[in-house]
């Protein structure tokens, strides 16, 4: 007979929902004979065996589990999708044009989510098709707004000699970015995609960027990369009201955070390190700051218990080592620099349990409580 508790954890992992739990709970109350214990029955001391697996999923709590594939069918069913909408798409643009290719794409992708989003729940394909619907409204949008050409009458506010490809595409890529933003909420309301939430979010960033363009027409890149540093801010200020209202990180909004995260990441740190370098242009006064940023960056990650962000910066440290070798006159830089960022990463992820717990020691208790998987008591 299967215990409240056995039900409960089913809900916790998505297995089934909690209106099925209690109807099960119902079904074996109504038949004779038979009860459903509110607890599994007590074990003596002398008797209790360990199970193995119970110990497996406790020291695995701190991992982040995606759900990316959930059987071999994900990768099969998603090679059937490469190649259909592969073919769908050269077929479409060669009798239709471009446009048209890419309406027709987000009309299948949505076709066929009702089939493996919303019906089988399959993790990889879903994925893969909400990329490309949010990805063929957007460019379906900016061509057609392109053709309608709705700046000629707006022109009066840019400078003749400061026209470039964002300034010009500044309108339709704003109109684009509404457009698929509505759609992908539609979409997430219809098939519960997590990634949709970051798709959605990226759209609105699309759009505040050609809005920005369009009314700042001689934004530098300096600009340009505050924006983006104030927009990757806001996704991870939203990817974090996720973590925080799921602390066991057992529920759907685990993986809205997860993605969110990972697109907040570029956008933190890419004009963090790039108001300092460009490039690989970089000296050893850069590169030392690069990886003061990228350390402080692993010790913001230790404390939420998200790895996006150093992933993000792992381009950045490597350069930056590099540079700090080819100074020290250092003769294979590539293969030490890969040897030094394999080795930080294998001693992070064996030591992450403990220095985490460390790091959280030195937090005031009542932010600590409100992180996910917190080791230390609030008392």
């Amino acid at each position: 007979m299967i215990s409240d508790g056995v039900l409960d954890l089913a809900v916790r992992r998505g297995i089934i929902t909690d209106g099925q739990a209690q109807a099960l709970r119902a079904l074996a109350e109504d038949r004779p004979g038979v009860a459903v214990p509110s607890q599994p029955p007590a074990i003596p001391a002398q008797e209790f065996h360990p199970d193995p697996q119970a110990f497996l999923q406790s020291d695995r709590q701190d991992d982040e589990a995606l759900r990316f594939v959930t059987s071999f069918a994900d990768i099969f069913v998603s090679l059937g999708l490469a190649l259909f909408f592969g073919s769908a798409a050269y077929f479409v643009r060669y009798y239709a044009g471009s446009a048209s290719m890419w309406a027709g794409l987000a009309a299948l992708a949505w076709i066929v989510a009702e089939f493996f989003s919303r019906r089988r729940r399959l993790a990889l394909p879903s994925i893969i098709v909400l990329a490309l619907f949010s990805i063929s409204v957007f460019m379906a949008t900016s061509r057609l707004i392109a053709q309608i050409d709705p700046t000629a009458p707006l022109n009066w506010w840019h400078p003749l000699d400061r026209q470039s490809w964002m300034l010009e595409n500044a309108v339709s890529m704003s109109f684009a970015g509404l457009v698929t933003a509505f759609l992908t909420w539609l979409h997430y309301l219809r098939f519960r995609v997590p990634i949709t939430i970051a798709a959605m979010a990226a759209a609105l960033i699309a759009m505040g960027i050609g809005i920005a363009y369009w009314t700042m027409p001689s934004m530098n890149w300096q600009t340009f990369n505050g924006l983006l540093f104030v927009a990757g801010i806001m996704v991870f200020l939203a990817a974090m009201r996720f973590d925080m209202s799921d602390l066991q990180r057992a529920t759907r909004r685990t993986d809205i955070a997860f993605w969110l995260h990972l697109l907040a990441a570029p956008l933190i740190v890419h004009p963090l390190i790039a108001a300092f370098g460009h490039g690989t242009l970089i000296d050893t006064r850069v590169a030392v700051v690069v990886l003061a940023i990228f350390f402080g960056l692993g010790v913001i990650s230790l404390i939420i218990d998200r790895r996006a962000l150093l992933v993000s910066a792992l381009t950045y440290a490597g350069i930056a080592f590099g540079t700090l070798l080819r100074h020290t006159g250092f003769a294979d830089i590539t293969a030490a620099t890969l040897l030094a960022l394999g080795l930080f990463i294998l001693l992070l992820s064996a030591l992450w349990r403990p220095l985490r717990q460390s790091l959280l020691k030195l937090l005031p208790s009542a932010l600590v409580i409100r992180l996910p998987h917190s080791h230390v008591s609030a008392s």
